[in-house]
Order: C-alpha cells, then sequence, then structure tokens
C-alpha cells in the first residue's frame, strides 16, 4: 500500500505497470471471515437483457469513494483472468482532504452462467486486506440480485490496529457499492 495526500489518478497507469509483477497475497482460506451482503435490483429486463458492460469495467464503487485503472481498459480490451485492478481508496471518502491510499487485486475468475455474471478477485501484495471478493449479479425467480461476497481479514499490521475504524468503514463502501450497481441497473431502459 502507498499512503499519497495527493490525488494519484493522472499517475494510476503508472501504478498499474508496477502491480502487474506484484504476488496475490498469500492466505490460509480458513482463516478468512465469510461476508455476504446483497440488494435486489428493480428492473422488468432479465439479466441476459442488462447492458452489464459498466459492470464488466468495474464501475461499482462511487468515485468519491474508489478511484481506478484497469489492465483491460489500457489494453482496449474486455477483463480477463490474471488481469490486475490499481485502487485509489479516499479515507474519508471524499476526493478533497482525504488520504489516497494506492493498493491492487487481481482477476482470478470471470462468471458467466445463463443465470449468474460476475468476477472474483484476490488482493496483490500490501493491499490493506488479504483474501478474495466476488462481485456477482443473479437472476432468480424471485428477480435479480446484486451480491458481494467476500473472505478477507486485514492485510497488514496497521489494518489490524485500525480496525475499530476500517470495519465500519468498509460495511459504509460496501452499502454504497450495492447502492450504485442498483442505481445503474435500474437505469438501463430496454
Amino acid at each position: 500500500m502507498k499512503v499519497y495526500f495527493t490525488d494519484q489518478q493522472p499517475r494510476l497507469k503508472q501504478q498499474l505497470e508496477e502491480l502487474k509483477s506484484v504476488n496475490v497475497m498469500s492466505y490460509d482460506p480458513s482463516l478468512l471471515k465469510e461476508k455476504v451482503t446483497e440488494i435486489k435490483l428493480n428492473t422488468a429486463l432479465s439479466l441476459n437483457e442488462l447492458n452489464l458492460d459498466f459492470f464488466f469495467n468495474y464501475h461499482i464503487f462511487p468515485f468519491n469513494i474508489l478511484r481506478f485503472k484497469t489492465e483491460w481498459k489500457v489494453e482496449n480490451r474486455e477483463m480477463e483472468t490474471g488481469d490486475t485492478i490499481v485502487q485509489q481508496a479516499y479515507m474519508p471518502p471524499t476526493r478533497f482532504g482525504s488520504l489516497k491510499l494506492i493498493f491492487g487485486v487481481r482477476i482470478n475468475a470471470i462468471i458467466d452462467e445463463p443465470t449468474r455474471k460476475g468476477f472474483s478477485y484476490e488482493t496483490l501484495e500490501g493491499h490493506v486486506e488479504k483474501g478474495i471478493s466476488t462481485f456477482t449479479i443473479k437472476e432468480t425467480a424471485e428477480g435479480i440480485f446484486f451480491k458481494i461476497h467476500t473472505y478477507s481479514v486485514p492485510g497488514n499490521f496497521l489494518s489490524r490496529l485500525t480496525a475499530f475504524f476500517a470495519i465500519p468503514y468498509q460495511r459504509y463502501c460496501t452499502k454504497r457499492a450495492l447502492e450504485n450497481v442498483k442505481r445503474q441497473v435500474e437505469n438501463i431502459v430496454p
């Protein structure tokens, strides 16, 4: 993790290049804590009628929480397993007056099933969390749902020390991500 006082967005491509050679953090899956959050998406469209380009371009978190650059967009193609994402998180969630934390994740699976679309990634060395996150949009008899499913623990000593702050902040960010995807899906017109 790198910490800055100034916005690093103009330098995210360079940060991405550096992170492409960084390893995924090693972890014991049995020691990770599971968290599942989900929200119903109100749309008359079926899953296969939804344009999920925004989703597969990682527009999940609002920009006041997270800015990013993806390997596949830099290379002008679609997401592939093994791709890296550099993330710039704002703490607190505002572009001005916040710390800018830079870390990365690597795509380890793409989900393309008839009733479930999504992807998962693992955190890279230096990330504030250690583990894996899966983002899916699924269709059931009850409707369409966006789900964030994580298995993680604090990724470093500082994260463990600040858990009293980090855990509520993580909940806040997850809730905003759910709302952000909901808004985007519900604004898709046939």
